[in-house]
């Protein structure tokens, strides 16, 4: 830059500083712009709102909403097409549910019904899943082009109006020392910014019918989602109440204990409050002095940083760790605030921290 470039930005700036101390007056936008201006930054902070609080509706839990975007953005480094999905909470409940059904087996009501349960909640996860596709292509990516296209649009034009503005009152500040010519160059280019500002937020205004049409979709994609689930539920109730019916047709079951077997505890005077035994004994001479134990000395060392357990995580995605509830986990690192790495039972990878209570840190 030149340095009448230089010289050009120290002055805006230095208006910038006046105008905010209350030492200059700049130039003031009307009563018609201002309002514009207040509409559309309230469209703007609708949209990027409701996109926000759609996706959390869709995906509530942060930390497989923050892994779902990490393997999405590391698919896309590797250039796959297809992405994995959100781990639908019904899904995960539905399988632990049909997990120990499976394992109680049929000869138990429960673990039939459990598996009942199970099925069902996975369907519910399938059309959950439909619903995030529906959602994503007919609300949530209209909204984000808008917000990448229009609102950007928007903040760009203010933007450079706020600097012509700055510009213009600059050297109509200096009248007498600078060209007429230039001070009317400077309004001019002020007045385009501020025609360009003013129909970039018109058009974001005007977008009522796209967007009323795209929480009409998002309706519709509700409604379908909730009849599919209430059918599902609908047939799990009637089955649930056979299941009743096929345990009332079962009287219960009185256990009997086992009888308990007889145990020779030996003669009273022999008897050391145990139980008798063949095996050999040791005598040991009470005139034997008696030796020191001699006990290895142990020397304290830096504690691993280490995790324990809270529940089972079973891993969905490759170079996630599986684990069980109560496995200690030796921590080799950490991704970010919602993911750590570690190892146990001689395999490592990346888990959620929300899965685990630390024991000793990693060092900073």
């Amino acid at each position: 830059m030149s340095v009448a470039g230089l010289k050009k930005q120290f002055y805006k700036a230095s208006q910038m500083v006046s105008e905010k101390v209350g030492a200059a007056e700049g130039t003031k936008m009307d009563d018609d712009f201002k309002d514009l201006e207040r509409r559309a930054d309230l469209r703007s902070k609708a949209v990027v709102e409701v996109l926000n609080k759609t996706t959390e509706y869709l995906q509530p839990d942060p930390a497989t909403r923050a892994k779902l975007a990490m393997l999405v953005t590391v698919s896309r480094i590797r250039g796959q097409v297809t992405s994995p999905g959100y781990s639908q909470p019904e899904a995960r409940l539905g399988d632990s549910m049909t997990k120990y059904g499976s394992d109680l087996g049929e000869e138990s009501v429960f673990g039939k019904s459990l598996i009942d349960i199970g099925d069902s909640m996975k369907k519910v996860a399938e059309v959950k899943n439909s619903l995030d596709i529906d959602v994503k292509q007919n609300f949530i990516d209209p909204l984000h082009i808008v917000a990448e296209k229009e609102i950007k649009e928007i903040q760009q034009q203010q933007k450079k109006l706020e600097n012509r503005r700055l510009d213009y009152d600059y050297k109509k500040k200096r009248q007498g020392k600078i060209p007429d010519e230039e001070i009317k160059l400077a309004l001019d280019k002020f007045e385009e910014s501020k025609g360009q500002a003013e129909i970039a937020m018109h058009n974001l205004l005007e977008t009522d019918e796209e967007q009323i049409s795209q929480l009409s979709s998002l309706v519709n994609s509700l409604v379908q989602y909730h009849k599919e689930c209430l059918g599902i539920m609908e047939k799990l109730s009637a089955t649930m109440s056979i299941r009743m019916s096929e345990l009332h047709s079962h009287p219960k079951r009185e256990y009997t204990p086992k009888p308990r077997s007889s145990v020779d505890y030996g003669e009273p005077e022999n008897s050391n409050g145990g139980l008798s035994s063949s095996a050999t004994r040791t005598t040991v001479s009470s005139h034997a002095p008696a030796q020191p134990i001699q006990r290895p000395s142990i020397k304290s060392r830096p504690q691993e940083p280490r995790c324990r357990a809270l529940y089972d995580f079973e891993p969905e995605n490759e170079g996630e760790l599986g684990f069980r509830d109560g496995d200690i986990i030796t921590l080799t690192g950490q991704l970010d605030e919602n993911w750590l790495e570690g190892k146990v039972h001689g395999k490592e990878g990346y888990f959620p921290t929300n899965y685990v209570e630390v024991i000793v840190p990693l060092p900073h």
